[in-house]
């Protein structure tokens, strides 16, 4: 059966003018189906795709302003950080200073306690002296009376009244006139 629609007059392929209107028929079909495809289907898909591209292009552009405002705000932040650390030094510098100067006032104070300390110490000393010379005039006072009752009381001679300077002398002591 193939042989013979084949075989139609005597051509391999029968060009009819039904073939060619169902052929030129089909190729109108096909156009207006594309035509209509491309309206219905590609028109809302570039939509789409026009969308997402600008969408794209948006989130580009925030994140370059985001990036630079980031960059700016780091900058910003940066500067702070340095004029903090300024801050610091400058305060820890003059706590420095402070303390310098702090100590150098403690230690002139302690200078001039211990100054003071041994000023008071030789005025101590000065009167302990002054008392312990009072001491030993009473001492040599009554040392005198003393003798002078036995020279009288006794009524001796130079050499006892002489033996009796020296009992008394040395019941005083050498360190007594030594001082």
């Amino acid at each position: 059966m193939l042989l013979e629609a084949l075989v139609y007059d005597n051509r391999i392929f029968g060009l009819d003018p039904q073939l060619l209107f169902q052929v030129l028929f089909q190729a109108i079909a096909i156009f207006i189906l594309f035509t209509a495809a491309s309206y219905l289907l590609l028109d809302p898909v570039r939509k789409i795709l026009n969308d997402r591209k600008e969408r794209v292009m948006k989130d580009q552009r925030e994140a370059s302003q985001s990036k630079e405002e980031a960059v700016r705000m780091k900058d910003e932040y940066d500067g702070k950080l340095k004029e903090i650390d300024k801050v610091a030094e400058q305060i820890l510098s003059d706590s420095r200073k402070k303390a310098l100067q702090r100590e150098n006032e403690i230690i002139a104070d302690a200078k001039e306690e211990a100054a003071r300390i041994i000023a008071n110490a030789q005025q101590e000393a000065e009167l302990e002296r002054k008392r312990v010379k009072d001491e030993v005039k009473q001492e040599m006072i009554s040392i005198a009376a003393l003798m002078s009752e036995k020279i009288v009381a006794a009524s001796i001679d130079t050499e006892k009244q002489n033996a009796l300077i020296e009992q008394t002398l040395e019941e005083m002591g050498e360190n007594t006139w030594q001082n």
